[in-house]
């Protein structure tokens, strides 16, 4: 499966980065947040090729459920996909937008990748082990890389959003005391904590289990661990809630094996 996961990821890139490079118009969803080509055509390659391959597993894609487009019945096992996660940074320049491919199943991201296709970091994790793969210029993969979440190392470094930073985040950085902080758009920031180049990653606003669940599942095959604020690892699959909308995820801290005060 995870070789399914990094083709996918590896072609959805190339036609991110093709719109990235000849430019394209900007649309609003409902919620007023941007969406563009990349979206979507990032998105009908990720979800023909997981149909093809894995016709009886129901997918959940951020643009079809923008659409109102739902599988009715998540089963044991389900797929999560963002195609460009961090389009605000897509249309703004910035070069950290992601392509985010995920499986979770009994609630928990067991396989994921997480490619960033403008930089060529590309991150993938399944249970007991996640790596860094390294891509050439033709996004073919080259090399490969174990990675593992470290333990605190003083002082230390937090990821925090760059499109949606909050005073309950600025604040919790202020009581891990010195910290170095590493700001960056999208779900490379479960990676960075991932590949032991930062500690801890808080996030006190708004996110979707589509934006989260790649990330989350690199960082905890490598040994970290995604927990709501009362402590309790951050599930998925989350319908029906009674304070907020299907797939919405709750204020969360993700950490190596050594985290802060939460």
């Amino acid at each position: 499966m995870l070789d399914v996961f990094e083709h996918l990821a590896l072609a959805a890139g190339r036609e991110v980065m093709r719109v990235f490079h000849d430019g394209c118009a900007v649309d609003r969803k409902s919620d007023s947040s941007p969406v563009t080509e990349a979206d979507r055509e990032s998105e009908k390659i990720i979800l023909t090729g997981l149909r093809a391959a894995y016709p009886d597993i129901p997918c959940v894609a951020e643009e079809d459920a923008s659409a109102g487009i739902m599988p009715p019945d998540l089963g044991d096992a389900f797929f999560l996909v963002d195609p460009l996660d961090g389009t605000k940074e897509f249309v703004n320049r910035r070069t950290d937008f992601t392509v985010n491919i995920a499986l979770v199943r009994d609630g928990v991201p067991e396989v994921g990748v997480v490619l960033a296709p403008c930089t060529g970091r590309f991150f993938s994790g399944r249970p007991g082990r996640a790596e860094t793969i390294e891509i050439d210029d033709d996004y073919q993969i080259v090399g490969r890389q174990p990675i593992s979440a470290r333990s605190g190392v003083v002082p230390l470094t937090v990821v925090a959003s760059r499109s949606h930073n909050t005073p309950e985040t600025e604040a919790y950085i202020r009581d891990l005391g010195a910290a170095e902080i590493v700001s960056v758009g999208s779900s490379l920031k479960f990676c960075l904590v991932a590949a032991a180049e930062a500690d801890v990653y808080p996030r006190f606003g708004r996110t979707m289990e589509w934006d989260t669940a790649a990330g989350d599942a690199v960082l905890r095959a490598a040994g970290g661990l995604t927990r709501t604020l009362d402590g309790q690892p951050l599930t998925y699959g989350k319908r029906d809630q009674s304070d907020d909308e299907d797939f919405a995820n709750p204020h969360f801290i993700a950490s190596g094996k050594v985290a802060g005060p939460t």
